[in-house]
């Protein structure tokens, strides 16, 4: 399967520390691609959070895949129901579970989903000196 790349938003900080803002770029799901999240352990404190907008009119199945390597792979895919019209904010608590070797995850949708995902974290960059 050809999975659809998408890249980790990184919300950037304004120059008074007190909030960070990111520009939202939605990518089209093609269900039958699937999705592949690239280096999502390149953040902080394992603040991401991937959202799905579902604008399908049924109610729909994500399934975030298993990992490639041991342990991960033991405990299995993990479904999540995602209502129709809807939007989904998904953290991912244990990253291991689903972690590639190539430090990305694989997410597959029912063919019946249509919408968007995207996905937010924050960076492990250090703040730049003022």
């Amino acid at each position: 399967m050809a999975r659809d790349i998408i890249k980790v938003l990184y919300p950037s900080i304004e120059k008074s520390l007190s909030i960070s803002s990111v520009q939202i770029e939605k990518n089209t799901v093609t269900p039958s691609n699937g999705i592949e999240i690239q280096s999502v352990f390149s953040n902080k404190n394992n603040s991401l959070i991937i959202i799905f907008e579902n604008t399908a009119s049924s109610d729909c199945v994500i399934t975030f895949k298993a990992g490639d390597a041991y342990p991960n792979r033991v405990l299995g895919d993990l479904t999540v129901p995602i209502k129709q019209s809807s939007l989904l904010s998904v953290q991912i608590q244990d990253l291991a579970r689903f972690e590639n070797q190539d430090k990305s995850i694989y997410i597959d949708f029912d063919s019946n989903f249509t919408g968007f995902i995207y996905a937010i974290a924050k960076s492990t960059e250090l703040t730049p000196a003022m």
